[in-house]
């Protein structure tokens, strides 16, 4: 399944890290898009980015309705009513297509500077290809970030039910296999985590708890319980360099 299909708009609830712990300040360049009203359970988030440049937000493109001009965002760690959010411009990638994952990224762009946030550091070109040449993009870790349900429960074999405090957490995830435009990411060591439905946009940094290489966005996942591979859409390749080449100098 992809995220795609059962895609998150501001009408609908978030969900993000499994097996997560708190993120706290580690990554305050995450934020989260803000839904003009509240859930129906009463969370706000419904989707993950990262702050890429001063004035720049990097999210997907599927986490905005069709037609849609502006978005709210928050990097609070922790989000409830009152508090602080910045709006700005929402331009997705003009080649997204509803129907495909492919180019699924977007930008808000704000009039001012975030303040006090250091933006994520984004790879130069060809980066993760010349790791897994090198045979260390496979002993990698990975942290992805992203706000919402922690852990989906599920009785026997109902439809999973998950829970949204609305909080930034991160997670450990390995490499599984890169291709032209994807890097997927699994659970393969214990204690590993996952992103789930809702996390779109979010980032996928290189390296543990402390890194803010940001290499991929999460796009999709293998199940419904949020435990499988996750598909994340690369940041390094030609394709997405040139829809970002637009807003932020690249590396």
């Amino acid at each position: 399944m992809i995220f795609a299909v059962l895609m998150m708009s501001p009408s609908a609830p978030a969900a993000a890290i499994t097996n997560g712990v708190a993120d706290g300040n580690a990554h305050p360049e995450v934020g989260a898009l803000i839904a003009k009203k509240a859930h129906p359970d009463g969370s706000w988030a419904y989707c993950t980015g990262t702050l890429i440049a001063p004035t720049v937000f990097l999210t997907a493109a599927h986490c905005g309705e069709r037609g849609q001009k502006t978005a709210r965002v928050t990097f609070a760690d922790r989000y409830q009513p009152g508090t602080a959010y910045y709006t700005g411009r929402y331009v997705p990638d003009p080649r997204f297509k509803d129907e495909s994952a492919l180019h699924d990224m977007a930008v808000v762009l704000f009039d001012k500077p975030i303040p006090g946030i250091k933006p994520a550091q984004l790879p130069r070109e060809g980066m993760l290809d010349e790791l897994e040449v090198e045979g260390k993009l496979q002993k990698s870790a990975f942290t992805p970030v992203g706000y919402g349900s922690l852990n989906p429960t599920r009785k026997k074999k109902d439809a999973p039910q998950f829970h949204y405090p609305d909080t930034r957490n991160q997670a450990t995830i390995s490499f599984k296999n890169l291709s032209r435009r994807w890097l997927d990411l699994s659970l393969k060591a214990e204690g590993d985590g996952s992103t789930c439905f809702g996390d779109s946009g979010g980032p996928n940094f290189l390296g543990g708890p402390e890194s803010h290489l940001l290499v991929a966005t999460s796009i999709s996942g293998a199940d419904d319980a949020c435990r499988g591979t996750n598909y994340d859409y690369r940041l390094d390749t030609p394709t997405a360099r040139s829809f970002l080449d637009e807003y932020v100098t690249l590396p």
